[in-house]
């Protein structure tokens, strides 16, 4: 089952999402190109021409094709990927395609390692700085805050200046990479507290912008089986940090684990970046354009851009900072959604200060030994990833059975069974806290309430994407956000709660709060159609998206809210003229009965 994007993505691209909807995968071969007729052929000077293959990969053959258009500014020559073109990222063999999955998995594990990690060197940061427990979690909220912001940033400047450069090499990958080796030697809680926000913030781009390049490389056959691959890296990194980070902490102390943290990150950024070609075809597309105009003194453009106004990075920036909030809260379904995410998001986040209470305190584990409780997590996330596995498959042979596009809560089974799991699991682990209890008892219950999260989440994300298609981009925005600040917030009062009600209530606490999501899977896999098409802009997705069908045409976020707006002014324009006409009508009769 794909998640089509990822938990904290926003920048698969709404161009990719419709094609993929509307029934045109994302390798763009069309119009066809055929090579040029003899009047039609621009000769460039040899070594010129060597020299910009060289640098821009634009050979004689890229310009010695007979594009649409005459080549002037009203009409340029509009091109496209030739049909077996070496830097379509469809076209790529299949074993680099999964080798490249691996290393953005890689790249998202490392980013939600050190999320965590650092909760194994808590106790030396503690003394080390003479500070509270409360202050020393800061820590991990500043981190987890951090992608609330950064994807919204990355997102758009990834599909302006492309994957590669935003990705790994300008400013993101290397930068957190700095960021977690300075806050190796910092010389007080401040400058440690910031850079952790720092790396954070930065660092979080392969949340959003690896789905992106699987969604690049991958058609939407296949697209399932590499998103289950990747889907598991931001779990496991947070479910395999304190286990490391605990005995390093334990052994070395916390300047080694922010070390080992920035030599995990840096290692994974070098690779990416020698290894992982651009992949974003609009991007590819606009630079070979703006190259070919230049070689030859005539006009080109990308297909993808030829009938699109400007964009600015400002203007792309606005939107991405604003319309996530809009649709998050003018909109029931995504808002009753991502609160459920984002309760279950902040609990996992939560045991990074519950754990330690629980086997440290309560049963007088080490830290390196305390580490191992999240064992279960692990498995519960392993479990989950082989559960979607099957679940794809399943959902491709319904689709097939039936023969028709698969509604959007076609994607909510999964939920339905994860969202039984999380308060079976949180309630196990609740009360078999005690001492006098095998340890090995709570950390079972660990195992379903984590295989029931990503159940959870993956479906909940399908089902938003599925839902409003042309809008995801910023629906997977929005959802990111909040998650990240109920990830931040949660850390941050459970010492408190423990304290003051005990592990076994503290614990219940959270598993009631799932147990009252658990009747939304149920609501919206029997009632979601008619609740889509009662909401403002779910029903306009599914109208934008229905005449795009009918015509056959690609369609990004832009062009849908655009599209959108339009009809809201119509609409309205028609109720205001038929209230009009009402009034009036209503004044004639009334003068009529007076004469």
């Amino acid at each position: 089952m794909a998640i089509d994007p990822q938990p904290n993505s926003p920048s698969l691209s709404s161009e990719t999402i419709a094609n993929d909807t509307i029934g045109n995968d994302n390798n763009v071969n069309e119009p066809s190109v055929e090579p040029k007729t003899q009047e039609h052929q621009h000769t460039v000077p040899p070594r010129l021409s060597r020299i910009y293959s060289q640098a821009h990969h634009i050979s004689q053959s890229f310009i010695d094709q007979n594009y649409p258009g005459e080549g002037t500014t009203q009409a340029p020559y509009r091109i496209n990927f030739l049909p077996d073109d070496s830097q379509n990222a469809q076209l790529l063999p299949r074993w680099k395609k999964w080798a490249f999955v691996l290393l953005q998995s890689l790249a998202c594990l490392a980013t939600t390692f050190a999320s965590s990690a650092y909760s194994g060197g808590i106790k030396q940061v503690i003394r080390a700085f003479n500070i509270s427990q409360e202050v020393a979690t800061l820590g991990i909220s500043l981190y987890v805050l951090g992608p609330t912001f950064g994807p919204l940033i990355w997102a758009p400047l990834s599909e302006l200046y492309g994957r590669k450069k935003v990705f790994f090499f300008f400013f993101t990958f290397m930068v957190a990479t700095a960021f977690s080796a300075g806050a190796a030697g910092a010389g007080s809680i401040a400058s440690l507290l910031v850079l952790r926000f720092l790396t954070g913030s930065i660092g979080s781009a392969p949340l959003s912008n690896a789905p992106a390049l699987i969604a690049d490389m991958f058609d939407k056959s296949e697209r399932g089986l590499a998103m289950c691959m990747f889907s598991g890296a931001p779990f496991l990194g947070p479910a395999i940090g304190p286990i490391a980070g605990g005995f390093l902490g334990e052994t070395a102390g916390w300047r080694w684990l922010h070390g080992l943290m920035a030599a995990f990150t840096g290692v994974t950024w070098i690779a990416c970046t020698v290894f992982i070609p651009e992949t974003y075809a609009p991007y590819i597309l606009r630079k070979r354009a703006q190259h070919m105009s230049k070689l030859t003194g005539k006009v080109y453009i990308s297909t993808l851009d030829a009938d699109k106004p400007p964009s600015s990075a400002a203007h792309q920036l606005k939107n991405a900072l604003t319309r996530p909030w809009l649709l998050l809260f003018k909109e029931p379904i995504v808002f009753i959604t991502s609160i459920y995410i984002s309760i279950i998001y902040g609990t996992m986040y939560m045991c990074f200060a519950a754990f330690p209470i629980v086997f440290q305190q309560g049963r007088g584990w080490s830290q390196g030994i305390g580490g191992l409780a999240f064992t279960g997590i692990v498995i519960g996330v392993i479990l989950s990833i082989i559960s979607f596995a099957f679940e794809d498959k399943r959902y491709a042979r319904a689709s097939q059975r039936r023969g028709a596009l698969m509604e959007p809560e076609d994607r909510l089974p999964p939920a339905i069974m994860g969202s039984l799991l999380i308060p079976i699991g949180l309630f196990w682990f609740a009360w078999t806290t005690f001492p006098s209890v095998h340890w090995i008892v709570p950390i079972i219950g660990t195992v379903f309430f984590a295989w029931g999260l990503v159940l959870v989440f993956m479906a909940l994300l399908n089902y938003l994407i599925n839902s409003y298609v042309i809008f995801a981009a910023s629906i997977m925005a929005a959802n990111s956000a909040l998650r990240s600040l109920f990830g931040a917030a949660f850390p941050l009062f459970t010492r408190q709660m423990y304290d003051g009600l005990g592990v076994q209530w503290a614990s219940s606490i959270l598993a009631f709060l799932a147990l009252a999501c658990v009747p939304f899977p149920f609501l919206f896999y029997k009632y979601g159609r008619q609740i889509r098409m009662k909401c403002e802009y779910a029903a306009e997705a599914a109208n934008v998206l229905q005449k795009m069908r009918s015509l056959h045409v690609a369609v990004t976020e832009d062009d849908a809210m655009n599209e959108a707006e339009e009809m809201w002014r119509a609409r309205t324009h028609n109720s205001q003229a038929s209230a009009a006409h009402s009034h009036s009508h209503h004044r004639s009769l009334s003068y009529t009965r007076s004469v």
